[in-house]
């Protein structure tokens, strides 16, 4: 991902209040802000300024923000997505982790909190920018630390940045059984308070695009009552 503008934030929120709450805050701690009132908009702006953040909220007045976030998806597969949703909306939180959110902040929130979720994804993200030559590989599954990608059979399968921290951290521990917990604080950071469930559905993706039969997972294997397990070699 290139880093050069990751001060740049997009804010989608069709509440003008809100919308202007975010922008004042986000500005007064040091980043540059993009401002739009409905998904169309978003997507026009996103293209005319490509910034590197997305604070997106899911309930637009045109298309809704889980098609927005597609539409970035495809122009930009690397982007920082931070989804707002409302409170108790449990589905809506689990479906914008599926399609690759960094982060979601459930209304209403103290835009302080969403200012730290920022500056920590993108700490993270600088972190795993630093040049690395290391390659990691498990049987036919390989990742290249320097180029951020993902090989099966040295076919390249795209990722999500949390879905390639994720398979990081796997082949990091290869053959050890890694709690919710321990994968939350690998992938997002100690300073993460989220959902476990987080941790459920970026591994359902992730199986998705390298098991042969994600019905029947061989790499990625469950531990019940703790977590998951990655296997260190092929069958």
């Amino acid at each position: 991902m290139d880093t050069s503008n990751f001060n740049q934030v997009l804010v989608v929120e069709d509440d003008a209040n809100i919308r202007r709450f975010v922008t004042i805050n986000l500005i007064n701690n040091g980043f540059v802000v993009h401002e739009a009132a409905s998904g169309e908009v978003a997507v026009q702006n996103f293209i005319a300024n490509r910034p590197n953040i997305v604070v997106l909220d899911i309930m637009l007045p045109d298309i809704d923000g889980f098609e927005v976030c597609r539409r970035l998806r495809e122009i930009d597969p690397a982007i920082v997505v931070v989804f707002l949703t409302a409170r108790g909306q449990d589905l809506d939180k689990i479906k914008g982790l599926e399609m690759g959110a960094d982060d979601y902040i459930v209304k209403p929130f103290n835009p302080l909190e969403l200012v730290a979720r920022i500056h920590a994804i993108l700490r993270r993200m600088q972190l795993a920018s630093q040049p690395q030559r290391q390659v990691l590989q498990s049987g036919p599954i390989r990742i290249d630390l320097s180029a951020n990608k993902l090989y099966k059979h040295d076919i390249s399968i795209e990722l999500t940045p949390k879905e390639f921290q994720m398979i990081r951290a796997f082949l990091e521990h290869p053959d050890t059984a890694l709690s919710r917990d321990e994968l939350l604080n690998l992938v997002w950071g100690d300073d993460y308070v989220g959902d476990p469930k987080t941790v459920d559905v970026h591994v359902r993706k992730i199986r998705e695009k390298i098991e042969d039969d994600c019905s029947k997972p061989y790499w990625i294997e469950t531990v019940w009552g703790l977590g998951y397990r990655f296997r260190k070699e092929g069958p």
